[in-house]
């Protein structure tokens, strides 16, 4: 059985040992926790947004770097392919965590999941287990968390503080929204999930994403990043089903078209939702564009497409 947290771990030490290549700052709190900061005090960058994303994906995927194209303009992408879709994005990168400690809160996302069991119902589904005394998270925050918050984390994933390794990057960061971008093939994944579709019948994944500019503080970040798998996400997954035409009616269910707040830019639908995500309807919540490829069959299905004209308007591109 592949370990998630172990394969996350090599690249947490490859980060810390190109430390000041990637512009990221190593903090070791009192209890021995090891935390990499990769954008709330120290800059960060797109390489250090990369080995964000691998810790994220338990550097299951291959993650390139490229450009997307928005009519005349040009924008950098993260292109993503896995071989192990479902245990790089669902039992690694899924955000499925949400860190709170008194003032603290951060979203947790990475290899320790795997220990946490967060959500325990998604581990059943997808019947992965690891079974590690070492656990590396990544949390989405703009502050770096303090020994109390790294013992409830250690405590959850049953491991000891000193042995708990956490990558800190803020929304609102070049790290942050490179792996924001990164998680276009989980979110369609996700999207399948939630509709009902086997997803362990996913071989293969492909996926490409715009890497959104900073347009702001966390929250409207939040809003530009989202947007980069919304309107500009683009996935492919390789299928061994049992019924193509079932699985033609989920690719047609799964772009973010279906959704009836599609159309607009993220921030301002959730500012006209009063910031409240339980508001938004969650069809939101996927790339723009799926193609299927049925492995038994031959037969591939595409829905969806990309919208350039939101993503200018998320990213506030001034022509000058």
């Amino acid at each position: 059985m592949i370990s998630v947290n172990e394969y996350g771990l090599d690249v947490f030490e490859e980060m810390i040992d190109n430390a000041d290549e990637l512009n990221v700052g190593i903090v070791e709190l009192d209890n021995e926790t090891t935390i990499i900061d990769a954008g709330v005090e120290e800059e960060g960058g797109f390489v250090a947004g990369l080995y964000v994303a691998r810790i994220c994906m338990a550097d299951l995927a291959d993650l390139t770097f490229g450009s997307f194209s928005l009519g005349n303009l040009i924008v950098p992408a993260i292109e993503v392919t896995t071989d192990h879709p479902v245990i790089a994005c669902m039992a690694s990168q899924f955000a499925g965590w949400r860190i709170k400690v008194k003032k603290f809160f951060g979203m947790g996302s990475g290899p320790a999941r795997a220990l946490s069991l967060n959500p325990r119902e998604l581990y059943e589904k997808i019947r992965y287990t690891d079974d590690v005394d070492e656990a590396v998270l990544v949390l989405e925050t703009n502050k770096i968390p303090d020994e109390e918050v790294a013992a409830e984390i250690a405590k959850a994933c049953r491991v000891e503080p000193e042995d708990l390794y956490i990558v800190v990057v803020p929304t609102a960061s070049v790290a942050g929204t490179v792996q924001i971008a990164a998680r276009v093939v989980e979110t369609g994944i996700h999207k399948l999930d939630t509709l009902g579709f086997d997803i362990t019948s996913i071989k293969h994944a492909h996926g490409i994403a715009p890497i959104s500019p900073l347009v702001g503080d966390d929250v409207k970040c939040m809003g530009s990043t989202n947007d980069c798998i919304i309107y500009g996400g683009r996935v492919y997954y390789a299928v061994d089903s049992d019924d193509a035409e079932a699985l033609q009616g989920y690719v047609k269910r799964v772009p973010s078209k279906n959704s009836k707040d599609y159309g607009q830019p993220f921030y301002i639908t959730f500012k006209n939702a009063g910031f409240d995500f339980f508001k938004i309807d969650a069809a939101m919540f996927a790339p723009a564009e799926i193609t299927v490829n049925e492995l038994k069959s031959g037969r591939t299905f595409a829905s969806g497409a990309i919208n350039p004209e939101v993503l200018l308007q998320s990213f506030g591109v001034e022509r000058v």
